[in-house]
């Protein structure tokens, strides 16, 4: 090779790798947190990727200013000789790369497995069927469990509080009920009803498998495992947990009462058929819906339904 006087280019100081790294630590925060916390960080992580990308490749691709003629060096002179592989800046930059595909690969795929799989794997039956509707009287708490996915059989038992509230005010003939999960908002305990109980059951045969009812008479729910206490609509009114008890959806079909699955409740006002409830998407014990806590979760749609 003949003689130049051009210095060899060494890529200077940037600020893209780390830029790219803020933006990957962001999208695994935001997986835990937030939606749109992940969006942002993918945003950024895509942008100073590029943008370090087109930094280090910037030689291949002719966009490097030649160096001024004050700034040459001394003539070197290069032996010509045949590469026959690699050059050990070559080989250390893909080792590089791949080392940090592995580690991000480690780390991010089982947390997009936990939070995306639960949306395919159908743990529980969209509807649980409940029964004639003569199974509750109108006025009447009924403890009631049931199979929530009779192919699992005994493990997948659950137990609601059922009242039936009478008709709707605006749908006559439309009965409306209030159903209430027994797992406390806390830690998730057995919710017991704090009033007199029947001391028998009564055992219905559903097309979801065996449906036991008992009736009871609740002044209000409350937790024995760590002094949590509710009134008759949910409301918590004592204790450590974050918010109200969760509900259940319901469809009617025909004369038959169907179980839908849970949603989460901030607050109920009134009481029956006239409540107003604020209710989100269905969230895990010790998890905040609503007020400044909240934001410490991952966010979650609010309604207010009657």
């Amino acid at each position: 090779m003949e003689p130049h006087g051009e210095r060899p280019h060494v890529a200077g100081p940037s600020l893209w790798p780390i830029g790219f790294a803020v933006g990957i630590a962001c999208v695994l925060v935001g997986l835990v947190v937030s939606w749109p916390v992940a969006a942002v960080g993918a945003a950024i992580a895509l942008i100073f990727g590029f943008l370090w990308i087109r930094d280090v490749t910037g030689d291949y691709r002719g966009d490097r200013h030649e160096l001024a003629e004050t700034d040459a060096a001394p003539p070197v002179v290069v032996e010509e000789r045949e590469l026959t592989g690699y050059s050990r800046n070559k080989f250390l930059e893909l080792s590089t790369l791949g080392l940090g595909g592995l580690i991000t690969g480690i780390v991010v795929v089982p947390i997009l497995g936990f939070a995306v799989a639960p949306a395919f794997v159908n743990q529980e039956l969209d509807e649980v069927d409940l029964g004639p509707l003569d199974n509750f009287p109108e006025g009447k708490w009924f403890e009631t469990t049931y199979l929530s996915n009779p192919a699992e059989g005994e493990v997948s038992r659950r137990t609601a509080y059922i009242r039936n509230n009478g008709d709707l005010p605006d749908r006559q003939n439309v009965p409306s009920y209030t159903i209430i999960s027994n797992r406390c908002v806390h830690l998730g305990c057995p919710v017991q009803a704090s009033g007199p109980r029947a001391e028998q059951e009564k055992k219905v045969q559903t097309k979801a498998g065996e449906l036991t009812l008992t009736e009871v008479t609740p002044a209000a729910f409350s937790c024995p495992c760590h002094g949590g206490a509710y009134d008759t609509e949910g409301n918590r009114t004592a204790g450590p947990p974050v918010r109200a008890l969760d509900r259940y959806a319901y469809t009617i079909n025909g004369d038959r009462l169907g179980l839908l699955p849970a949603y989460s409740v901030a607050w109920v006002k009134g009481e029956g058929a006239d409540a107003l409830i604020k209710r989100y998407e269905h969230a895990g014990p010790g998890i905040h819906v609503d007020g400044a806590e909240a934001w410490l979760y991952p966010i979650l749609p609010a309604d207010v339904a009657s």
